[in-house]
Formats: C-alpha cells, structure tokens, sequence
C-alpha cells in the first residue's frame, strides 16, 4: 500500500508504542481528528494496523509489544481493573500473581491489604510488594526474561505446583472471539497453566485491547476462570461463554458510567 508522509510516521509511532490515539495523533500533526481517523483507517485497511476504541494498535501475531509501551497502553483502564481485582482478594489469603502490565496493577491496588501471601514469578510484582511487612513475597525459580523481569520455563513451573492457593490473577496478550486465551511465549504459558490448576479461585485481569490483538500460543478458555474483569467487553461471543459457563465478568467502564 502507498502510505503517506503522515501515515508512515503514525506507523513507526504504533510500532514504537504499541499504540496511537487519535486526539493526541491530531495535536501532533495539527489536523482534525477526522483527518487522523481517515489516515488509521486506509492504515487499518491496509492491515497495517488494527483499529481500537478510540485510536489504532500495532498487530503482531508472533512477537509482543515491547514492556514499556504495553505498560503505557490503556493505563488508566488497567489501574481501574487493577482495583476491582484487588477488591475481590480478602486480607489473609494466598494467591498468585502472573505476570504482566495488568497483573502488575493488581498488585499496586493490593498494598493496602494485610496478611497476604503474594506467590509470583513476576519480579516487578515482588520488587514492589517486598518492602511492605504485612504481605509476604514467595518469588519462583527460573529463567528471567530480561525483556519485562518475568520468570519462565520448567523450573518456574515445577515451582508453581508446590502450592494451593487461595486465587490466582493471570493475564492474557489476545483473547479470541471463541474465548481462547492466549499469549505469545510458550514458555510463560506452562506457567500460566500451573498456576491456573493450582489456584481455588482464578481471576482473569486484560483490558478491552486484548479483543484486537492475536497470539500463537493456547494458555486455556474464558471457561477456566471464575471471574473476567475488563474495561469493557463488546463482543457478544464473550458475554455469552460467560453466561454460559458461570464465569463473573467485570466491566470497570460500565461501573464507572452507572455510579
């Protein structure tokens, strides 16, 4: 496809940031949001980008978005599910925490929780929990991926299966139509898995831009978990495994627009 000047510049910013918004892609480039919402569409046409709720992200189905832009795209809808997820989780109880930007929001809304037992294989999550007297940090063994600080592989998995805790919070990088959960590394993924089998209650954190992205590695089904917490779900598809399987879904922007 022939791009433009312009496009090709707002496709280099979706591949350094994972995503672009259209307000802020307008005061950049001192054109209206129509001009904007035209360029990502012949961009999204194109399949170079893929078209998102207020703007457009970079699709990759084989590689992740780099950490630092992943921990940037949708923040504040993260930080919103962070907390409705932390409110679920009472005080004295164990869980796991998976890793992920998501699950790391999590454990940020849980520091004011007492007499937790915080198992994780996410060194992000147990950097910033280790300093509180009241949550014990129990970090898995294994390989460090030197991308995001999570910790994967066999060693992390025969770890996991160690303990039966009370809830796990996991993540996903896509989330299909079908309710396939999925995610890029298969490495993290076993991980994932054991701590899902170990876990009484599993509670599935992953904002609403997961619906657009692809992944090429299986974790399991929306129907392993007990509660789905995002932003906002418009796909029907979602909505009806839900129903179906009795899985609690949590919609933080709903909440928000109904309060």
């Amino acid at each position: 496809m022939f791009l433009t000047g312009r496009q090709s510049e707002i496709l280099e910013i979706a591949k350094v940031e994972g995503r672009v918004l259209v307000e802020e892609l307008a005061v950049r480039f001192s054109v209206t949001p129509q001009t904007i919402r035209k360029d990502l569409n012949d961009l999204c046409e194109g399949r170079a980008l893929t078209r998102v709720h207020g703007g457009a992200i970079f699709p990759s189905g084989t590689e992740n978005v780099k950490y630092e832009a992943r921990r940037s795209i949708a923040a504040p809808e993260k930080q919103a599910i962070g907390r409705a997820a932390a409110a679920l989780i009472p005080n004295n109880t164990s869980l796991f925490i998976n890793i992920g930007t998501t699950t790391e929001a999590v454990g940020e809304a849980l520091l004011d929780h007492h007499e937790l037992m915080v198992i994780t294989n996410n060194i992000n999550v147990a950097n910033r929990l280790r300093i509180f007297p009241s949550i014990e940090v129990v970090i898995a063994g294994g390989v460090v991926r030197g991308s995001d600080g999570g910790i994967v592989g066999e060693a992390a998995v025969d770890f996991i299966k160690q303990f039966k805790v009370d809830y796990a919070v996991i993540g996903a990088s896509a989330i299909d139509h079908d309710g396939a959960l999925l995610d890029y590394d298969f490495r993290e993924v076993k991980v994932a898995q054991a701590i899902m089998a170990n876990a009484r209650n599993v509670i599935l954190v992953s904002d609403s831009t997961k619906f657009d992205r692809n992944a090429p590695v299986r974790i399991g089904h929306l129907s392993q978990v007990d509660t789905f917490i995002t932003d906002r779900c418009p796909l029907t598809s979602i909505h009806a495994i839900c129903a179906e399987h009795d899985v609690r879904l949590i919609e933080t922007a709903r909440d928000i627009a109904e309060e």
